[in-house]
């Protein structure tokens, strides 16, 4: 081999190597960009999830009918864990035989929620329904109540549920 082919070479050798390391960079940043989209979406998916908890377990407490009051309060029990659920349990007795020694009819509608934090396994939910109460068989006027509330809300087994909830005045 002669002295001008082994310089000719080398650049081409230079050239290979640096777009390699080009390469290597570009997928590298690929696959950073890939993982941090993946978590974006994750973060977005469980904001979702804990909102959609929330909302969920707040018109379960406030739609209520002394017709169906036993499905009724499952799903309080169904949406809630901890701290809340251990509370529903407790008074679920109460709220039964009140509900329908009154024939009480509850219907809520959800007005807002927003997210106040959101970590991996936990989330802050503030929320906003109102609800017409009426009894069936009375002559009072339906009553409107307005609530509002705090709800810390839990990931348990795959599932977001609340595990905590405080009215806010």
């Amino acid at each position: 081999m002669s002295v001008v082919a082994g310089l000719a070479a080398r650049p081409a050798r230079i050239l290979i190597a640096a777009l390699s390391g080009v390469l290597v960079a570009l997928v590298g940043t690929g696959v950073w960009l890939a993982a941090q989209a993946r978590d974006e979406r994750a973060r977005a998916d469980d904001k979702q999830a804990a909102l959609q908890a929330a909302s969920t377990h707040a018109i379960n407490l406030i739609s209520l009918d002394h017709r169906t009051v036993d499905d009724d309060m499952k799903r309080i029990l169904d949406t809630s864990t901890g701290l809340a659920r251990a509370e529903y349990e407790a008074d679920a007795g109460k709220l039964r035989s009140t509900t329908i020694a009154n024939q009480v009819v509850q219907h809520g509608v959800l007005r807002a929620t927003g997210l106040v934090s959101l970590t991996e396994a936990a989330a802050k939910v503030l929320v906003v329904a109102d609800v017409e109460i009426r009894w069936d068989g009375s002559d009072n006027p339906p009553q409107e109540r307005y609530y509002r509330w705090s709800m810390d809300v839990t990931r348990t087994g795959g599932a977001w549920l609340v595990s905590k909830v405080v009215q806010v005045t």
